[in-house]
């Protein structure tokens, strides 16, 4: 499998920011980490392997990005406010900056001048960030696969909010969304899948999910798929290994 490590400097987030390539060409699929993860999560709890079959065919290339969200989403003894500006300027990186790296690099390593739209995906906090970003930006990604994920902000806030708290909160800014907005259209055309275990520690993943698709259905989104696994399925990697497996067919249709 061919791989490419790359660091490269983010004006949003004033750091260098790391990523990795997995892949020689395909569809581009961005990859964000766990809660207070890495990079590197993906292939080290074994998704990148589980996914190999799809990779070394050509048929996806893997883009994997790094985290703040020690300083940002899990630091609740931060001032909420700042927390909130460094969610958004994670947003700005991964929209402004790190998108139009991917579409160039997937674009050369194509080698075709093909624009490829790229489908979102993540486990656990990762799925937060893969559904936040497709939601936000539906014009910039083809679809999201989410595993696991959190799509309320006040779960980590708890009760403070602000413009930027809201602008990274799906169920509050898609709540407040009227139905006719040009983002509704594009949803309704989109791949969006969404998996939750029934299992240990999938509580809070099983309250949003419910939310999320009783507010997409409200506003008349009904090709959104949730899948609902069963009462054995944890929140954990052997079972999102398992789901993507599943799913990964689907959203190459």
């Amino acid at each position: 499998m061919q791989t490419e490590y790359r660091k490269e400097y983010s004006h949003w987030l004033n750091r260098d920011m790391e990523y990795k390539i997995y892949g020689h060409a395909g569809k581009p699929i961005m990859v964000f980490a766990p809660q207070n993860g890495n990079f590197y999560d993906f292939e080290d709890f074994g998704m990148v392997d589980t996914l190999a079959p799809w990779i070394d065919s050509g048929q996806i290339q893997l883009f994997c990005a790094d985290s703040v969200d020690a300083e940002s989403w899990s630091d609740e003894y931060r001032d909420g406010h700042e927390r909130g500006e460094i969610c958004e300027a994670f947003f700005r990186y991964v929209t402004e900056e790190w998108y139009p790296r991917v579409i160039e690099l997937n674009m050369g390593y194509n080698n075709d001048g093909v624009y490829r739209k790229p489908i979102t995906t993540g486990c656990s906090m990762g799925a937060a960030h893969a559904g936040n970003m497709f939601f936000r930006r539906p014009d910039l990604f083809e679809g999201v696969l989410s595993l696991s994920g959190v799509f309320n902000a006040n779960f980590f806030f708890h009760g403070y909010m602000d413009e930027n708290v809201y602008a990274n909160s799906p169920e509050d800014f898609l709540r407040n969304m009227p139905a006719d907005h040009p983002w509704m259209d594009m949803y309704r055309h989109s791949k969006m899948i969404f998996c939750v275990g029934q299992g240990r520690w999938e509580e809070a993943m099983q309250q949003s999910y419910r939310s999320l698709e009783g507010i997409l259905r409200w506003k008349g989104v009904d090709n959104a798929w949730f899948d609902w696994w069963g009462y054995d399925v944890d929140h954990d990697w052997p079972w999102w290994k398992k789901q993507i497996v599943y799913f990964m067919p689907k959203l190459l249709d």
